[in-house]
């Protein structure tokens, strides 16, 4: 398997990670084809070789006139992707990044995502920054993405808000749950655009196990103390395909409340955008009984998910961690039963399916609304889904083409005829 690990030792920007890829291998001209597909004008896309402090590193230059610089609005950056003719994968990419980016100043500003007004980050060069980084990640055609805590740097930048500290406010909302190393260098290292990108698409933590096949560095504009460059490391691995999430994990021991407010908890904690609520029975001091709450979440809604545990529990205060969760590839297929369309929900491990099980909801709701206990609709579902990927993996060609027109599979129209002589 594929990986790319970023080494954000000096910070990171847009024109450095660009830069980085297309020094690890990344193709320029597939890059320029898919900018070529955006309803932009009056730019130019240049790389240049250059040296930061005895290190051979790629600067990416885009050269705008001033006139072709409008402020745009998220909407009108959503708009243009939506309706340009990027690749599936590229506009995917680049619309999550842009989606974070007006998210984190609309909680900075107090205005709502789509009314954010984009200074810098709406300009040409940044739109050319995130969406050639999303051609050049496609190019490369890496499965999995990782980088280093981030290199904020410290002190002050000067932006079209004034003078702000650093990180600036939009660039501090976008590392939310987001490992970040100790300041050497005064300044802005790290971008609200490099931040973005890199939050949206790479597990943070230390470098991989991998058999390392190509380096690449992106410059930086800056003369510093040390090389003003961006290091991704391209390589193989072989981990199994999994898919890692960054979470947040809250914990909070709680041995004097009415256990008849945990249920309502659990369902206020999932409204909240939380991905999991366990809790557990705990012996907590004194000898008395009590619950450990244990909360799994986004980083984007850990202030929602903290606030329903201040505000629905009688904790006065919760540890907080970071973690990666590791997944199945998941996938769900609908399978016909007697009683109705059952989704199964499929867990799979380098293509080989490891776990079948029925959604409960659609299970539950079969039940209620036809009286069948609900353990036989679960089990009616388990078998619909046997026959069906029995059918799948055995049957030849042939058969299946014969039975054509009968049903999704031959169960299906051998159960109506069951049905219909009962």
């Amino acid at each position: 398997m594929k990986v790319l690990y970023f080494d954000c030792f000096a910070g990171a920007a847009g024109d450095m990670i660009l830069g980085a890829l297309l020094d690890a291998g990344a193709r320029e001209e597939a890059v320029r084809d898919e900018l070529a597909k955006l309803p932009l004008a009056g730019y130019q896309l240049e790389t240049e070789r250059v040296n930061k402090k005895g290190l051979s590193a790629l600067k990416v230059h885009v050269r705008v006139r001033e006139a072709d610089r409008p402020h745009r609005h998220f909407g009108d950056i959503k708009h243009m992707l939506l309706t340009s003719g990027l690749s599936p994968r590229v506009k995917e990419v680049s619309l999550a990044v842009f989606t974070r980016l007006a998210e984190a100043e609309g909680k900075v500003h107090g205005i709502p995502a789509e009314k954010v007004h984009f200074h810098e980050v709406g300009a040409v060069d940044a739109i050319v920054d995130i969406v050639g980084t999303a051609a050049a990640l496609a190019d490369l055609g890496a499965e999995k993405i990782y980088a280093s805590p981030l290199q904020t740097g410290c002190g002050t930048v000067e932006c079209a808000h004034g003078i702000l500290p650093v990180p600036a406010p939009a660039t501090l909302e976008l590392l939310r749950g987001i490992p970040v190393a100790d300041a050497w260098a005064e300044g802005e290292l790290l971008t609200p655009t490099g931040a973005a990108i890199l939050t949206s698409i790479a597990t943070f933590g230390p470098l991989p196990a991998m058999t390392v096949q190509k380096t690449g560095y992106g410059a930086g504009s800056r003369e510093l103390s040390r090389p003003n460059v961006l290091r991704v490391i391209v390589g193989t691995t072989q981990e199994r395909s999994l898919t890692a999430a960054t979470v947040t994990v809250y914990e909070a021991a709680i041995d004097d409340m009415n256990p008849e407010f945990y249920s309502y908890l659990s369902g206020k904690l999932a409204a909240a955008g939380a991905v999991d609520v366990v809790l557990t029975p705990v012996l907590m001091k004194k000898g008395r009984p009590g619950t450990l709450v244990t909360v799994l979440v986004h980083p984007p809604n850990e202030e929602a998910v903290l606030q329903v545990l201040f505000a629905e529990t009688t904790t006065l205060g919760v540890r907080r961690t970071c973690a990666d969760k590791l997944m199945l590839h998941r996938r769900s297929v609908e399978v016909k039963t007697p009683y109705g369309p059952v989704r199964i929900k499929l867990g799979e491990l380098d293509g080989r399916l490891l776990n079948a099980s029925p959604e409960y909801e659609d299970c539950a709701a079969l039940a209620a609304g036809t009286g069948t206990p609900l353990k036989e609709i679960y089990t009616a579902a388990l078998a619909a889904w046997r026959e069906k990927r029995e059918y799948e993996l055995f049957a030849t060609e042939e058969e299946k083409k014969k039975k054509e027109g009968q049903g999704r599979f031959p169960a299906e129209k051998e159960n109506k005829d069951k049905r219909k002589k009962g």
